[in-house]
């Protein structure tokens, strides 16, 4: 009997790319039935904090708190490498990065990535969270000063009558040289090592299976591509499914190293030890 493993991630299209060769046997399970677990980054943390799920995809923010419970595997990052999470504004509304201080943001959550990115760069600020695929209606509605925009958002923005003020992928690229690692998977500390490695294998060979037969991945993931065309969602795909989601390298595990460095050092984190990637 297959071991029945739950797997938590995004229903967005890079997650979708992603996992689309696992969810329809295009690659094997192995020894494992992995039941995929769709939900919003957000609420994947919050249950990962009580861990819930055996894989999960998380925020790199998250992680932090969570790392007692599970271990950070080496394949399945988001890497915002000179691009990421937005904060953007109605048209015309004349903010500058510095404005941002002293108006109400809009956020799709507190332990995300964007979030700590964001409170890097201004300190406290004044928010309310917002479901991510909402944001750029409530700030075109007039309900916020500002949003700050996570997933396909980062390409559809200008369809609602919205500017950009800052993108904290290319802010956190000139401030370290670094990419912005926003997300990855980890697995939890009470599987086997063994076997948290041949489950990191499957990811991976999933990953590239998908980067291998791109049109046809593609395709699958516009099924969770609000608001986008193919071009558009094969673009995104592109941003955020790529070498470093095949596994972080010697760069992205100083990027996540780094992130949470500045975050505790801000008293935005718990300390974090020294980092380990099951390869």
């Amino acid at each position: 009997m297959r071991k029945h493993l739950l797997l938590g991630h995004s229903p967005d299209p890079d997650d979708a790319f992603m996992f689309w060769a696992l969810a329809t046997g295009r690659v094997g399970s192995g020894a494992y039935e992995f039941e995929h677990v769709l939900q919003d980054i957000q609420t994947l943390n919050e249950r990962a904090t009580r861990g819930e799920l055996h894989i999960t995809a998380v925020s790199i923010h998250a992680y932090a708190h969570v790392l007692d419970r599970y271990a950070l595997l080496s394949t399945g990052s988001s890497m915002g490498d000179g691009y990421g999470p937005m904060v953007v504004a109605r048209h015309g509304s004349g903010l500058r990065t510095g404005d941002l201080r002293g108006v109400r943001i809009a956020v799709p959550g507190t332990m995300t990535t964007a979030f700590l990115a964001l409170r890097l760069l201004l300190g406290e600020f004044d928010h309310g969270t917002e479901p991510f695929d909402t944001i750029e209606a409530q700030v075109a509605c007039g309900n916020y000063d500002a949003g700050l925009l996570i997933h396909e958002g980062q390409l559809t923005y200008h369809n609602k009558g919205l500017e950009l003020i800052v993108d904290l992928g290319q802010w956190w690229k000139e401030l370290t040289g670094l990419p912005l690692p926003l997300g990855g998977n980890v697995i939890r500390r009470d599987i086997a090592r063994d076997e948290m490695e041949r489950i990191n294998v499957i990811l991976r060979q999933s990953i590239a299976y998908g980067l291998a037969h791109r049109a046809e991945a593609v395709r699958h993931a516009l099924r969770w591509a609000r608001d986008m065309h193919e071009d558009e969602a094969d673009r995104f795909v592109g941003m955020y499914v790529n070498h470093f989601t095949l596994d972080y390298g010697e760069v992205g595990r100083r990027a996540v190293a780094e992130l949470l460095r500045r975050g505790s050092q801000a008293g935005l984190l718990p300390p974090v030890r020294a980092l380990e990637f099951v390869a």
